[in-house]
């Protein structure tokens, strides 16, 4: 198991490394689970991720208080605001559709409204 976890900690990291630079992709869900993974496998690889100079404090974050920082917040739901914009402009799609997509969208934005800010952190 431990080699399992260990490929699926490197493969979560690859992608939300790669997640740091498409828009699409989100890079802390993978990289939270790589760290998941790694404390299953490789605690040198946790400890590297953990202390990362870049992707390390949002996971460390998370890690200890459940909590996102209010700079991460408001580019998040910034994001979420013109993804959905830009889906209704794109799609043009049906009213059932349009409140769906919206639902989706407001319960990701509420779950993060609602994190903890990290103690003694950026308000």
């Amino acid at each position: 198991m431990r080699s399992i976890y260990m490929l699926a900690g490197l493969l979560m990291t690859a992608l939300g490394i790669v997640g740091a630079f498409l828009p699409l992709l989100p890079t802390t869900p993978f990289l939270l689970v790589a760290v998941w993974c790694f404390s299953r496998s490789s605690p040198r690889l946790e400890h590297w991720l953990l202390n990362h100079r870049t992707l390390g404090p949002p996971l460390s974050n998370w890690r200890r208080e459940g909590a996102i920082a209010g700079r991460t917040k408001v580019v998040a739901i910034c994001l979420i605001v013109a993804s959905y914009g830009f889906f209704l402009y794109r799609t043009q799609p049906s009213p059932l559709l349009a409140v769906i997509i919206g639902l989706v969208l407001s319960g990701s934005a509420l779950f993060i409204l609602t994190r903890p800010l990290p103690k003694g952190i950026d308000p």
